[in-house]
């Protein structure tokens, strides 16, 4: 057994991990078995044997976010990939894209989740200590951004924000990366404002007893945060400023517009004109082989209704989205499956 098998090996009992074997219980509620298969010693060796690995590991999150379940959805879908590729694939809660994308790059995890504002940052270098050779394999759904701020807070603007304490994330998580551009793009400089940190869930707290003047929340649509936040009114949405807007996506590939229709949210009576700050995307280290990718990509985009079953954000996987660039470069892998189907853009 080679040190590679070991280590995954023992991914498997790590506590805290999300494992989606295929076990008893899941057997009923999806209709089969699926346990890895072990080798007989008496075979013949001369049998041809799949060069894809037997065990895939899949970061994700913190649990209580979209991406520890997304993550879930996807892994359980790959798992019982109707092909028989025989992997066994292990969902890791984590602490998000920055962990994510460097245990990537160590080869702690075969792929992972992230939000691709901060991947394309990572394979750049900038914010970070170096620059790291990541690939996307497919966009998933889009991350619907924006602030909101307590009545009575005297926050009615972006600009406003200033010298306010508001509340930019979780620690570590890495929301700088898209909040920073969005801040300066009103004006308003990232130490201009009092740093909280705080789940969405808390940050609902922070907004509630008024230890928090306001609070970016965001995600797949709707929103539990801020469900929860606009569920007894008291909240105000801060509008983003048009032009500001509009250049924001002009100028980064992972901005795109996100319009709220009206009654999304409780309270939100008009339409309301927001940001995609940053799609989910399933990526990879570039060194990933190509085989793999092709298989991953494969079972993904042919299982999603097997995703869409476990989790909503699975209605991301088609063909006008998967392909959708972020500005992290796809994999070469993932590249030669759309090709194949013939959802692969075209050079103009």
């Amino acid at each position: 057994m080679n040190a590679l098998t070991i280590r995954r090996l023992r991914k498997l009992v790590t506590p805290g991990l999300l494992t989606l074997s295929v076990v008893a219980s899941f057997a009923v509620s999806c209709g089969g078995g699926g346990s890895t298969p072990v080798a007989d010693p008496a075979a013949d060796p001369a049998e041809p044997k799949s060069s894809l690995p037997h065990f895939l590991s899949l970061g994700t999150a913190p649990p209580g976010g979209a991406f520890y379940v997304v993550g879930g959805a996807l892994a359980a879908t790959l798992q019982e990939d109707p092909a028989g590729a025989g992997w066994q694939v292990t969902a890791e809660a984590t602490k998000g894209t920055q962990e994510n994308i460097r245990r990537l790059t160590s080869g702690e995890l075969d792929f992972a989740l992230a939000n691709s504002a901060i991947t394309y940052f990572a394979t750049r270098g900038e914010g970070w200590e170096r620059s790291h050779e990541l690939r996307s394999v497919m966009t998933l759904a889009p991350n619907v951004g924006l602030f909101l701020s307590a009545d009575g807070s005297g926050v009615d603007s972006l600009a406003d924000l200033k010298g306010e304490r508001v509340v930019l994330g979780p620690a570590g998580a890495g929301f700088r990366f898209f909040l920073e551009p969005i801040l300066a793009a009103h004006g308003v400089a990232y130490d201009d404002v009092v740093e909280l940190n705080a789940t969405q869930a808390g940050a609902v707290d922070l907004l509630g007893d008024g230890s928090a003047a306001a609070a970016f929340l965001g995600g797949a649509v709707p929103t539990a945060s801020i469900v929860q936040a606009t569920a007894s009114g008291g909240v105000h949405f801060l509008p983003f400023d048009p032009q500001a807007r509009i250049q924001l996506i002009a100028d980064y590939p992972f901005f795109r517009p996100a319009t709220l229709p009206p009654g999304t949210y409780r309270g939100q009576d008009e339409a309301f004109e927001g940001l995609d700050v940053g799609s989910m995307h399933l990526i990879t280290s570039a060194s990933a082989p190509d085989e793999l990718v092709y298989a991953v990509t494969r079972a993904l985009y042919e299982g999603r209704e097997s995703v869409v079953a476990r989790h909503p954000a699975g209605k991301a996987i088609q063909p006008g989205n998967v392909v959708r660039d972020t500005g992290t470069p796809f994999h070469p892998g993932a590249i030669r499956y759309y090709q194949e189907i013939g959802i692969w853009p075209t050079a103009e």
